[in-house]
């Protein structure tokens, strides 16, 4: 007597088996474009809340701390495991059988923090940007008037904003008109900046103006911009250097900010709470400025006692939220070139990153 139901069991067998098999692929290529994804977004989203933080609390003289995620490994493991029992009875018996499966996914990222602190605090938070970068940023397209209003306190002599713990000192008005003539000369392409080097490989930046081919209207703002800085009317090329005051006519003398002094600038620029800045809690801000009402801002940051539904990046900070509107592009786009100038400010060698020993199965 022939069984009929052992074609069914044999093709039970190869479905499981066929299981197995297809399990023993590699988990990890296909996590790579979600992992990648998942984790950008999630440390931007945590470097643009920490930054805001940190500016929110130098507003109330709280020291900002900085942790950075130094390194991600995401490791993954599945097990899966398989049985069968069965008893077969060729003349008349009953058939058994018995199927058992078992798995296991593990997910196990490895993220290393590593706080900003010591030689590499200085660097990145307290020195000073140099001119170059400076004007790079401005030569890629980013707008002058914005760049130079958060990045430099002084242009041959004329004095940007300054934020103490006492208030807010408004800038020099010939400050301002420089700002709105380079953003216009920027924007017919009358300015562009360069990097000179000599026989003994010594490089010059250089501010370059142009001299002809303009309208009547561009001539104009390039004389009066050369006439606020004091510089040759006959030179085209003007050495950029790193100080207050400029040695001669054929010089602009640029004295950049640190990326603690940007932030300190845009912390007075925080609409604190009214009770804690009379209390004595947070430093007087922007508006404590004579001219104020006609003050130019570089940044809105807003606190209200519940978070928007429109918030690009919001923070809670004693028992306030503080929060960039996600309709403020202007906000946004400062607030986005602050954060780049982290990469601006980083000088010297960079750390070697921690060894991690992964265990391989």
């Amino acid at each position: 007597m022939i069984n009929r139901t052992l074609p069914s069991m044999h093709l039970l067998l190869l479905s499981v088996l066929a299981l197995l098999i297809g399990g023993c692929q590699s988990l990890g290529p296909t996590t790579v474009a979600r992992d990648r994804f998942n984790y950008s977004n999630s440390i931007g989203d945590s470097w643009k809340r920490m930054t805001l933080l940190n500016i929110v609390k130098l507003r109330y003289v709280d020291p900002p701390i900085f942790v950075d995620v130094g390194q991600i490994v995401a490791g993954y493991s599945l097990e899966a495991s398989a049985d069968v029992t069965g008893e077969i009875a060729t003349l008349g018996g009953g058939n058994t059988l018995g199927i058992g499966a078992s798995g296991t996914y593990n997910d196990r990222p490895t993220i290393t923090y590593t706080p900003l602190t010591g030689n590499k605090f200085i660097r990145s938070l307290m020195t000073p940007l140099t001119p170059e970068s400076v004007f790079f940023t401005i030569q890629s397209g980013w707008p002058a008037d914005g760049v130079l209003l958060a990045a430099v306190s002084t242009i041959n002599g004329l004095r940007n904003r300054q934020a103490t713990i006492h208030g807010t000192t408004p800038a020099d008005a010939d400050f301002l008109k420089v700002l709105a003539l380079i953003r216009k000369i920027q924007v017919s392409g009358g300015v562009a900046f360069r990097i000179k080097q000599d026989a003994q490989k010594q490089q010059t930046a250089l501010l370059v103006l142009r001299q002809g081919g303009m309208s009547e209207a561009e001539a104009a703002d390039v004389a009066e911009l050369r006439r606020l800085l004091g510089l040759n009317p006959k030179t085209s090329e003007f050495k950029l250097v790193f100080g207050a005051i400029a040695a001669n006519d054929s010089e602009i003398a640029v004295l950049t900010c640190s990326i603690i002094q940007i932030m300190a600038t845009m912390a007075a620029e925080i609409d604190a709470p009214a009770r804690d800045v009379a209390e004595g809690r947070a430093a007087p801000g922007w508006e404590s400025s004579s001219n104020a009402q006609g003050s130019l801002r570089m940044i809105e940051i807003h606190s209200s006692t519940k978070l928007p539904a429109d918030a690009y990046a919001a923070v809670q900070y004693r028992g306030h939220w503080f929060w960039i509107s996600d309709r403020d592009l202007k906000s946004k786009r400062t607030f986005a070139f602050m954060m780049m100038l982290f990469t601006l400010a980083e000088t010297g060698d960079k750390e070697p990153p921690p060894l991690i020993t992964i265990p391989a199965r």
